[in-house]
């Protein structure tokens, strides 16, 4: 899945030219992200373009499936070429604001407000797709991240699943003490998505907004610290050390536990496939990660992924209405089906979590309340350049402690946001 969006490709524009008509025949062109065995979702997609071409006579939806890997350079060119350029397209969730800042996305506020099923809809998914009280597409799916763990070891070692972070820490230290072979919890200095919970529970955020829209970093403050801190404590010889562990990320933390290296991991709803090819088949559970109270979640990042219409596009009534198909209950529905994307609107998932277990806890964690990153044309180039990775890396290095790398992070945040 395309949780995360097209970090650093934010790309200049033409201007726009080409929009401002609207014709009501022709061909509207979308462009979608092929996914790694993309054939269900071609099906699905396929029956909503057969149906908007029967509702529309004299229209065709021509869609074209782009490389994950090359769409930054792509999605460049169609906001710099309107004559090449879709109509519709599909685009992660963390671009919205650098695509809105530099013109490449329709203002459809409008017609968003006029949706009926975006009463449903989940409040961080809208946020996904708002800049500035305006929405620029409508959430496609959302994916959030919940603690992995072993079922065989904690049964062997006679655990029970944390219910608060401490718990968790413990719990990690308990598994590294009874296997010695194994992490307690894999952390990864280079895991950005999986720190930000820690974060968010204490009660702390990366970047606040000011009353003018624009973001500084929050990460100085007392409450982020002291999220900063329990994140970092969970590198070392008592659970990851840290020469092993620093410069981890995402995809190796689920590939340790997938791999039976690791008693837990932080990992999301679209990591289930990993562990059902891996050693731990058959021998894990999942529950939401624990906040800082007891009974309470941690706020987890809820990226996914949009569907948007290009401001050039010269079939905006058209483009819209597709878009709201695109995205729509029934799509949103029968993609959960065929691809495991969990839908945005709280009925549709309530729905589709009561016809697969395995999803529940992902459920109850969006249910919980969910965070998303500041919606900043800068965020994308804080995240591309590991200012987060780098604060945590230097912590747990020794190079520096929580205070000197948090106040050192918080002003390349600053800078990125004042650029």
């Amino acid at each position: 899945m395309v949780a995360v969006a097209m970090a650093g490709c934010a790309p200049s524009t033409s201007g726009g030219k080409g929009g401002g008509q609207d014709k009501k025949t022709g061909t509207v062109r979308v462009w979608l992200f092929r996914e790694v065995g993309n054939k269900p979702k071609e099906k699905v997609v396929q029956g909503v373009t057969d149906r908007f071409e029967k509702q529309h006579p004299g229209v065709r939806v021509a869609v074209q499936y782009i490389p994950v890997d090359s769409r930054a350079e792509k999605i460049k060119g169609a906001f710099n070429d309107p004559d090449s350029a879709p109509d519709v397209i599909e685009y992660g969730n963390t671009d919205t604001a650098g695509y809105v800042a530099d013109g490449g996305l329709a203002d459809v506020s409008a017609e968003f407000d006029a949706w009926d099923a975006t009463a449903d809809l989940d409040p961080t998914a809208k946020r996904s797709v708002t800049v500035r009280g305006k929405q620029y597409g409508a959430p496609l799916f959302v994916g959030v991240r919940a603690l992995y763990y072993r079922t065989d070891v904690f049964k062997d070692l006679g655990l029970e699943p944390p219910r608060t972070l401490r718990e968790l820490a413990a719990t990690a230290e308990r598994i590294r003490a009874g296997r010695e072979d194994m992490y307690g919890l894999a952390v990864g200095g280079a895991y950005t998505y999986a720190a930000l919970p820690f974060i968010w529970a204490h009660g702390g955020q990366p970047a606040k907004e000011g009353g003018n829209g624009k973001f500084e970093a929050a990460l100085a403050g007392a409450r982020a610290r002291k999220g900063i801190k329990a994140y970092t404590s969970l590198f070392g010889d008592h659970n990851c050390p840290a020469a092993k562990c620093a410069a981890m990320g995402g995809n190796q933390t689920v590939e340790a536990f997938a791999g039976g290296k690791a008693g837990m991991a932080i990992g999301g709803d679209f990591n289930r496939q990993a562990m059902e090819d891996g050693a731990v088949k058959g021998k894990y559970a999942v529950v939401p990660l624990p906040g800082v109270e007891r009974g309470s979640i941690a706020p987890a990042f809820a990226g996914g992924n949009n569907i948007g219409v290009l401001s050039s596009s010269r079939h905006r009534s058209l483009a819209v209405e597709l878009m709201k198909e695109l995205a729509g209950k029934r799509t949103q529905e029968r993609l959960f089906d065929a691809m495991g994307f969990l839908p945005t609107f709280r009925d549709t998932r309530k729905r589709a979590a009561a016809r697969e277990p395995f999803v529940k806890p992902f459920v109850a964690t969006l249910e919980a309340g969910t965070e998303f990153v500041p919606t900043s044309p800068a965020w994308a180039r804080i995240d591309a350049s590991l200012i987060l990775p780098g604060m945590f890396q230097r912590i747990v290095s020794g190079k520096q402690d929580v205070v000197g790398a948090a106040a050192d992070a918080a002003k390349k945040m600053d800078k990125a946001f004042a650029e």
